[in-house]
């Protein structure tokens, strides 16, 4: 008989309590593998950072909790759960998940073995989730002084890292591909300690400092963080209005070097960082 959502959601939360004895914090998800809690702000005229400061429900992975009460009270605001996810990073265990996906066509699984050849590590025995789409979650710990970012592909096509800010949907959760189990022989594992040759690959090195034109003063330097402090998926767009806010304040052609520097070290191309530089000239009507 098909399992129905009430059903689901109970089931949810037997696993997310189970996971939060083993010191997991849990949030509750949707089908879609979304948390299942809206943010609360999300109807402000501006919202402000909240990262559960108000006291209110609804801040993803913010939420995140191991006690049992909690994680009723959660799952009592979003009965439409069918599944929970762990939060990553937190004590006890720091967890890193490796997220080996099947659906980029690439073999995630072969490539992480070359990696393992190449820097002269093993992934020791651990927990091992299996997704609906035959992808694979390797569960690690990580140390506590460490903090491992969230990345896509980063490491290597088809390998997503969840790092701090991040989390894993936890087995037993029900989507709407399918159900997310522990393989065989796993379940009763601990997460194992994350390989020193492999956290060094998932770390990103220190930024360079990027020495900015006196003559932009501290605005210029501010232009350059707040390109610098842009994630995946962001990059292109943080350029943009940085270039152009330095094209509005006259000081544009001297802070381009210094603009396409921070942008090549969040991870675009100087050709991609030059193009979109260019791009924010003519659009406050400067020659590139």
């Amino acid at each position: 008989m098909a399992t129905t959502d009430r059903q689901a959601t109970t089931l949810a939360l037997a696993h997310a309590l189970s996971a939060a004895e083993r010191g997991l914090a849990v949030i509750p998800l949707s089908r879609t593998k979304l948390p299942a809690l809206r943010s609360p702000h999300r109807d402000d005229p501006v919202p402000a950072p909240c990262h559960g400061e108000c006291g209110r429900l609804g801040h993803g992975v913010h939420d995140a909790s191991s006690d049992p009460d909690r994680i009723r009270e959660l799952f009592a605001a979003a009965p439409w759960a069918t599944g929970y996810g762990i939060a990553c990073g937190l004590p006890p265990h720091h967890l890193i998940g490796v997220d080996l996906d099947v659906k980029t066509g690439t073999d995630a699984s072969a490539a992480l073995r070359e990696l393992a050849l190449r820097h002269l590590f093993t992934i020791p025995p651990t927990v091992v989730v299996v997704t609906p789409s035959g992808g694979r979650h390797l569960w690690l710990s990580g140390p506590p002084e460490v903090v491992v970012p969230n990345s896509a592909g980063r490491l290597a096509p088809g390998i997503d890292i969840r790092g701090a800010g991040g989390y894993l949907v936890g087995p037993g959760s029900r989507t709407g591909r399918g159900v997310y189990a522990a393989a065989p022989g796993t379940a009763h594992l601990a997460p194992a300690p994350c390989p020193r040759s492999l956290l060094r690959l998932l770390v990103p090195p220190p930024r360079a400092h990027h020495s900015v034109p006196p003559s932009t003063g501290g605005h210029g330097q501010g232009l350059i963080q707040f390109v610098l402090a842009a994630h995946e998926g962001q990059r292109n767009t943080r350029l943009f209005w940085a270039a152009c806010r330095a094209y509005e304040d006259g000081i544009g052609p001297t802070l381009v070097d210094a603009l396409v520097d921070a942008a090549i070290d969040t991870g675009l191309s100087a050709r991609e960082a030059r193009a979109t530089i260019a791009s924010a000239a003519r659009m406050t009507g400067h020659r590139p």
